[in-house]
């Protein structure tokens, strides 16, 4: 008689029924969580390229290195609108006018330069990094003089000894001066030598002393505009007067660098094995970088050097009511882990989010999707609403408008679309009319943004709305509905005739109206025929010219474009930051850089008011300016104004002060989680359907079981039979 095989199998059912009332989620792709250890789970879809303070200038990098390093100032997490206060430094910088003798102005006298002067507090430690590992003899540890003395070191956890030291003002200087050595292909380099004196003769000395790879120790050469006062004092001396550079001392292109840790980044071999400062950060923030793998996960893990900083105690309307204040004075960072997954599409990010396994829908600059808003949003009466599901899991909902524009350029040097005449303005204008932005705002953004009247977003100093700040050249102001009103297709029309392309055709040959669009997208999507359809309005025709990425960028380059799509998210939050854009100095043909004027505008009258904003004070002069500005582009019409962003991010529960930033990402300081809540909810949300099992269960038993009972009566025949 062979029993054990039923045994069996009523064993294997036992435990299976059993297993699946006790064990956690099944599908959970996290690591088991150490309740003693709060771990923050996120993603990212972008890889960083760069994690080098001083090339850095990407909002996917920013997700990392702004919770690594530590300029002299930082925002306010709560307030709003957006406001500095001291990160390394005592307080906001002190800022001195000079003569042209380098002694303090006096009233009426003209001001030739800026002394700002930067006091740090005492004992900010930097991260435990092998760098600082000193010998007996008080020498760097790890420096090697060929590569082969390091084979055994391919990562910085292979490094057994590290340590730490206070930071200094000579930090600080020597990450400017890095910033002014071309070998780091700092985006800042051209527009910081405009303001820091010394910039751009340093920038030639140390290119002229440069040997190869070979490590050039910057100490060694001076800058005229730094100046050590002691080792927590330091002055920056800049052109003239600039009181927006109090908001780049925010950027992590201002952030200290160690020698020591440039020093040791260029021993012999490392470059080959990625141990540079640009795959790993080294930094006084919360947080340190302990692992890169950027094609599956990037761990950052509390600084234990981390100095004293506490939760902020003041915040914005609402905030108190939304608990975001529940945390006053409490020591930062509440987390000591963050674990970074890369995501390639949106649909498994969302997918993960939903299940509990990311603690939101996502980290940096990523937020709700056209792929992902249907499965979180309904419009109800009173807008946007969270979809059933979602509200009864309490899900929390951040919004952010940022400070950002999205328009679409023309080319002010193109023959056809570009100039200053009347009839080039009308032109761009007929254009700007048809190419209707709520309608894409509606078909392609889920009716999430606001219409661009002008350069500057809302929130910004400068900015009007309403009635004041419409662009009359292209709306008309409807009193019924209290709110712009599109003028007409016809009116339109009529502006084409009058800039020599009646009914689409050019007055004088008789040839119709051809337009180029560079992309790098395909010319077949929904939004190319959108865009087709937008300009056939009044006749013109309109062909895209599709590249990849880097060729886009040299034809924008060489100004070898007509019509494009472009962008802007706010580096700070004042108004020179969007009339910038627009600047002829900064243009890319004219400059021959990588200028921010993506248009070519060329207006010397917009330049002169624009040299004026750039350095008064918030006022009504000041305003005056700005809006002279504003109708002076709005006439020019070098941009379809397209749109301002707003962003939705969603939150679960146990996520606790989920409040966006709409200029700095280094807010995970303030992320506090409820690891337990977290881990019911998953169980909660990813139980698996048994009673299948039990179904098929029942099914089998069934039909085993009567089988198993034949077979044992016959087994008993047969023994007697024999007997």
């Amino acid at each position: 008689m062979r029993i054990k095989p039923i045994r069996t199998l009523a064993a294997t059912i036992t435990a299976t029924l059993l297993l699946t009332g006790c064990s956690g989620p099944w599908n959970d792709p996290n690591p088991p969580a150490d309740p003693e250890v709060q771990t923050y789970f996120g993603s990212f879809t972008t890889r960083p390229k760069h994690l080098d303070p001083v090339r850095s200038y990407s909002a996917e990098e920013g997700l990392f290195l702004d919770q690594i390093y530590e300029p002299p100032l930082q925002y306010h997490f709560l307030k709003r609108p957006y406001e500095l206060e001291p990160a390394t430094a005592t307080s906001l910088p002190e800022v001195t006018l000079l003569n042209d003798q380098l002694e303090p102005a006096a009233e009426g006298e003209e001001v030739a330069f800026s002394r700002v002067t930067i006091h740090l507090k005492p004992g900010t430690q930097y991260q435990p990094h092998p760098a600082f590992a000193q010998n007996s003899e008080g020498k760097p540890l790890y420096l090697f003089d060929s590569a082969s003395e390091s084979t055994q070191y391919t990562l910085l956890s292979d490094f057994p000894q590290t340590a730490s030291r206070t930071l200094t003002a000579d930090d600080f200087i020597y990450q400017i001066k890095r910033m002014g050595d071309p070998i780091n292909k700092s985006p800042l380099i051209g527009l910081m030598s405009d303001y820091i004196v010394g910039m751009r003769d340093f920038s030639k000395m140390v290119k002229e002393a440069r040997d190869g790879d070979k490590w050039l120790d910057l100490r060694e050469f001076e800058m005229e505009g730094l100046e050590k006062v002691d080792n927590l004092t330091f002055n920056i001396r800049i052109k003239g007067t600039y009181p927006q550079f109090k908001y780049w001392l925010a950027m992590r292109f201002f952030a200290p660098i160690p020698w020591e840790a440039d020093r040791f980044y260029h021993n012999p071999g490392f470059k080959d094995k990625n141990l540079t400062l640009d795959w790993n950060p080294i930094g006084t923030g919360p947080f340190m970088m302990t692992t890169n793998s950027p094609n599956r996960e990037i761990i950052l893990e509390k600084n234990p050097n981390y100095r004293k900083d506490v939760y902020p105690s003041e915040g914005s309307a609402g905030d108190e009511e939304r608990g975001y204040l529940a945390d006053a004075g409490k020591q930062l960072p509440f987390i000591d882990k963050a674990i970074f997954r890369h995501e390639k599409a949106a649909t498994s990010m969302w997918s993960k989010f939903t299940q509990g396994y990311y603690d939101r829908s996502g980290d940096g600059d990523s937020n709700i999707n056209t792929a992902t808003f249907d499965q979180a949003f309904t419009v109800g009466p009173d807008g946007l609403e969270l979809t059933p599901e979602l509200e009864s899991r309490n899900i929390i909902v951040d919004e952010e408008i940022r400070p950002s524009i999205f328009y679409t350029g023309f080319n002010m040097r193109d023959p056809v679309v570009g100039g200053y005449t009347e009839d080039k303005r009308k032109l761009r204008q007929a254009i700007s009319i048809v190419y209707n932005d709520q309608e894409y705002i509606d078909i392609f953004r889920n009716g999430i943004g606001q219409l661009a009247h002008g350069p500057i977003p809302p929130g910004l100093y400068g900015y009007k709305g309403g009635k004041e700040g419409m662009n009359t050249y292209i709306f008309d102001w409807d009193e019924t509905t209290k709110s712009p009103k599109r003028k007409s297709v016809e009116y339109a029309a009529k502006l084409l005739a009058e800039a020599g392309y009646p009914n689409g055709r050019n007055a004088k040959t008789g040839e119709p109206l051809i337009l180029y669009m560079d992309t790098t997208a395909s010319d077949a999507s929904p939004r190319s025929d959108w865009i087709k359809k937008q300009l056939a309005k009044i006749n013109i025709q309109l062909e895209f010219r599709v590249t990849d990425y880097p060729r886009f960028k040299e034809k924008m380059r060489a100004g070898n474009t007509q019509m494009f799509g472009w962008g802007w998210l706010a580096d700070y939050p004042d108004p020179e930051n969007f009339l910038f854009l627009l600047d002829s100095r900064q243009g890319l043909v004219k400059c021959q850089c990588d200028g921010s004027n993506s248009t070519n505008y060329d207006n010397p009258e917009f330049d002169n008011l624009y040299d004026q904003v750039k350095t008064l004070p918030n006022g009504p002069e000041r305003l005056a300016a700005i809006e002279q500005m504003v109708e002076i582009v709005q006439r020019d019409s070098p941009w379809i104004w397209g749109f301002n962003r707003k962003d939705y991010y969603l939150a679960n529960n146990w996520v606790k002060n989920t409040k966006r930033h709409g200029i700095s990402q280094g807010t995970l300081k303030y992320v506090r989680l409820d690891q337990e809540a977290r881990a019911h909810q998953q169980v909660a949300w990813n139980s698996p359907n048994v009673l299948p099992l039990f179904g098929a269960t029942g099914l089998l038993l069934a039909i085993v079981l009567p089988g198993i009972s034949f077979y044992r009566r016959r087994q008993k025949l047969t023994i007697k039979a024999e007997e």
